[in-house]
């Protein structure tokens, strides 16, 4: 749902995102080209709790100004602290939302013991260096990942410079993300895991239910946040 963007446009996503929620809420003008989409959303009268999504001191003015959620992206962005205390300070309560609310997307990897979180977590390591030298690949394997890291002359712990990333056993993950959740003042946190092998990425889930106290074989509830 957006204008036509085979021609430039300005920086114009104030008005994107003024769009999309009046959109949602029904209210756009009656000669808006947008107006008689808004009778077909599907779903209704249930409605999408709409998140702003961001990584940037701006995004979070944003999502302040019009009293959003805010989802900052910690794994693009770490130490973004300052920028959930921007968006907290300048919080406009609208839309059914006295208070501000956030939600921060963590790199989180857990395995059943920090060797092995650091050696699955090898996988991308390598793609975001290599994606930082402007190429793009696969996910690769562990072995081919810890290959390239040796070549490199990279200790096998660590993240690419400028990345933040939680990996370890459940101990260790436990309290890495309860220093995320205090450094950003929040009370939920969203786990971001990329891994070779689906199996490892569903053990790390499960893990990190166990690890934060959560029941990992509980079904979640149907969320109506968009």
């Amino acid at each position: 749902l957006q204008r036509d963007r085979r021609t430039a446009a300005p920086d114009d996503f104030p008005q994107q995102l003024a769009e999309l929620l009046a959109y949602l809420d029904d209210s756009l003008p009656e000669d808006h080209p947008f107006a008689r989409l808004a009778k077909m959303l599907p779903g209704s009268p249930e409605l999408p709790v709409p998140w702003l999504l961001g990584s940037s001191p701006q995004s979070a003015i944003w999502a302040a100004q019009v009293g959003l959620p805010y989802a900052f992206a910690d794994f693009i962005n770490p130490g973004g602290g300052g920028i959930a205390e921007e968006y907290r300070g300048r919080f406009t309560a609208a839309r059914d939302l006295a208070e501000p609310l956030t939600a921060i997307g963590v790199w989180v990897l857990c395995a059943d013991t920090d060797e092995e979180a650091a050696r699955l977590a090898s996988s991308s390591r390598m793609t975001l260096t290599l994606l930082r030298r402007g190429q793009l690949i696969p996910v690769p394997p562990p072995e081919k990942a810890l290959a390239f890291l040796a070549s490199e002359g990279k200790p096998v712990t660590g993240m690419a410079p400028g990345r933040r990333g939680v990996v370890g056993s459940p101990e260790t993950v436990r309290a890495g993300l309860e220093r995320v959740a205090s450094e950003y003042g929040t009370d939920e946190l969203i786990v971001v895991t990329i891994t070779y092998d689906h199996d490892a990425r569903r053990r790390s889930y499960e893990l990190v239910a166990e690890a934060m106290g959560l029941d990992s074989d509980l079904t979640p509830a149907a969320d109506t946040s968009l």
